[in-house]
Protein backbone atom coordinates (compact mmCIF):
# COMPACT_ATOMS: atom_id res chain seq x y z
CA UNK A 1 0.00 0.00 0.00
CA UNK A 2 1.44 3.43 -1.19
CA UNK A 3 0.17 7.51 -0.49
CA UNK A 4 1.41 10.33 -1.86
CA UNK A 5 0.91 13.40 0.04
CA UNK A 6 1.38 16.64 -1.95
CA UNK A 7 2.38 20.08 -0.58
CA UNK A 8 -0.37 22.68 -1.89
CA UNK A 9 0.23 25.90 -0.11
CA UNK A 10 0.28 27.26 3.50
CA UNK A 11 -1.09 24.11 5.56
CA UNK A 12 -2.94 22.29 2.56
CA UNK A 13 -2.70 19.44 1.22
CA UNK A 14 -3.52 16.50 -1.69
CA UNK A 15 -3.14 12.90 -0.04
CA UNK A 16 -2.78 10.64 -3.25
CA UNK A 17 -3.92 7.15 -2.51
CA UNK A 18 -2.56 4.15 -4.85
CA UNK A 19 -6.12 3.15 -5.83
CA UNK A 20 -6.64 6.40 -7.09
CA UNK A 21 -8.37 8.58 -4.94
CA UNK A 22 -7.40 11.82 -3.85
CA UNK A 23 -8.16 13.99 -0.53
CA UNK A 24 -7.85 17.73 0.64
CA UNK A 25 -6.19 18.26 4.50
CA UNK A 26 -6.03 21.47 5.78
CA UNK A 27 -6.00 23.04 8.91
CA UNK A 28 -7.67 26.24 10.46
CA UNK A 29 -6.67 29.66 9.51
CA UNK A 30 -4.77 30.29 13.08
CA UNK A 31 -2.33 27.71 12.20
CA UNK A 32 -1.90 29.09 8.61
CA UNK A 33 -4.78 27.02 6.85
CA UNK A 34 -7.80 27.88 5.27
CA UNK A 35 -10.61 25.15 6.08
CA UNK A 36 -11.34 23.75 3.26
CA UNK A 37 -9.76 20.18 3.90
CA UNK A 38 -10.28 17.87 6.35
CA UNK A 39 -7.46 17.93 9.05
CA UNK A 40 -4.88 14.70 9.24
CA UNK A 41 -6.33 13.50 13.18
CA UNK A 42 -9.63 13.69 11.63
CA UNK A 43 -8.86 11.66 8.89
CA UNK A 44 -7.35 9.06 10.75
CA UNK A 45 -10.79 8.76 12.76
CA UNK A 46 -12.23 8.43 9.95
CA UNK A 47 -10.17 5.62 9.10
CA UNK A 48 -10.82 3.82 12.13
CA UNK A 49 -14.74 4.37 11.39
CA UNK A 50 -14.21 3.22 7.88
CA UNK A 51 -12.30 -0.16 8.90
CA UNK A 52 -14.26 -1.33 11.91
CA UNK A 53 -17.46 -0.45 9.77
CA UNK A 54 -16.49 -2.51 6.85
CA UNK A 55 -15.89 -5.02 9.39
CA UNK A 56 -19.44 -4.80 11.04
CA UNK A 57 -21.46 -4.93 7.98
CA UNK A 58 -19.43 -7.92 5.84
CA UNK A 59 -19.75 -9.68 8.91
CA UNK A 60 -23.31 -9.21 9.70
CA UNK A 61 -24.07 -9.53 5.81
CA UNK A 62 -22.23 -12.99 5.67
CA UNK A 63 -24.32 -13.93 8.30
CA UNK A 64 -27.15 -13.00 6.37
CA UNK A 65 -28.48 -10.39 8.74
CA UNK A 66 -30.84 -8.28 6.81
CA UNK A 67 -29.69 -5.03 7.21
CA UNK A 68 -30.16 -1.39 5.59
CA UNK A 69 -27.90 0.94 7.28
CA UNK A 70 -25.02 0.94 9.00
CA UNK A 71 -23.60 3.98 11.34
CA UNK A 72 -20.43 4.40 13.16
CA UNK A 73 -20.42 7.73 15.22
CA UNK A 74 -16.80 8.20 16.66
CA UNK A 75 -16.00 10.51 19.24
CA UNK A 76 -12.10 10.58 20.17
CA UNK A 77 -10.13 12.60 23.19
CA UNK A 78 -6.46 14.06 22.32
CA UNK A 79 -4.37 14.40 25.12
CA UNK A 80 -3.29 18.09 25.98
CA UNK A 81 0.57 18.15 25.55
CA UNK A 82 2.79 18.05 22.19
CA UNK A 83 2.49 15.22 20.02
CA UNK A 84 -1.42 15.50 21.15
CA UNK A 85 -2.22 11.85 20.63
CA UNK A 86 -6.11 10.15 20.74
CA UNK A 87 -6.22 9.23 24.36
CA UNK A 88 -9.29 7.59 23.64
CA UNK A 89 -11.79 6.86 21.08
CA UNK A 90 -15.12 5.50 21.30
CA UNK A 91 -17.19 4.08 18.25
CA UNK A 92 -21.16 3.95 18.98
CA UNK A 93 -22.58 1.80 15.70
CA UNK A 94 -26.40 2.09 14.67
CA UNK A 95 -27.23 -0.51 12.94
CA UNK A 96 -30.98 -1.00 11.19
CA UNK A 97 -32.45 -3.98 9.63
CA UNK A 98 -35.05 -6.15 9.59
CA UNK A 99 -35.41 -9.08 12.75
CA UNK A 100 -31.60 -8.11 13.63
CA UNK A 101 -30.63 -9.74 16.59
CA UNK A 102 -28.65 -7.96 18.93
CA UNK A 103 -26.57 -11.02 19.49
CA UNK A 104 -25.43 -10.75 16.15
CA UNK A 105 -24.63 -7.15 15.50
CA UNK A 106 -22.55 -7.71 19.31
CA UNK A 107 -20.86 -10.17 17.90
CA UNK A 108 -19.70 -8.63 14.28
CA UNK A 109 -18.64 -5.64 16.35
CA UNK A 110 -16.80 -7.70 19.02
CA UNK A 111 -14.44 -9.68 16.05
CA UNK A 112 -14.23 -6.62 14.61
CA UNK A 113 -12.58 -5.03 17.69
CA UNK A 114 -10.55 -7.68 18.68
CA UNK A 115 -9.90 -9.54 15.23
CA UNK A 116 -10.31 -7.67 11.93
CA UNK A 117 -9.47 -3.66 12.22
CA UNK A 118 -5.87 -3.11 11.25
CA UNK A 119 -6.95 0.35 12.14
CA UNK A 120 -8.53 0.16 16.27
CA UNK A 121 -5.92 -2.72 16.74
CA UNK A 122 -2.83 -1.01 15.89
CA UNK A 123 -3.84 1.91 17.98
CA UNK A 124 -4.92 0.40 21.16
CA UNK A 125 -1.63 -1.23 20.75
CA UNK A 126 -0.30 2.51 21.14
CA UNK A 127 -1.85 2.98 24.30
CA UNK A 128 -4.71 4.34 23.13
CA UNK A 129 -7.82 3.00 24.69
CA UNK A 130 -10.90 2.18 22.16
CA UNK A 131 -14.41 1.29 23.25
CA UNK A 132 -17.14 -0.22 20.95
CA UNK A 133 -20.38 0.02 21.70
CA UNK A 134 -24.26 -0.54 19.41
CA UNK A 135 -27.99 -0.07 19.31
CA UNK A 136 -30.15 -1.94 17.11
CA UNK A 137 -33.21 -0.42 15.19
CA UNK A 138 -36.19 -2.19 13.51
CA UNK A 139 -37.16 -1.15 10.46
Amino acid sequence: MQVTVKWVDGVMFVGETGSGHAVVMDGPPDHGGRNIGIRPMEMLLLGVGGCSSFDVVQILQKGRNDIVKCVAEVTAERVDAVPSVFSKIHLHFIVTGHDLKASAVERAVKLSAEKYCSASIMLSKAAVEITHDFEVIEV
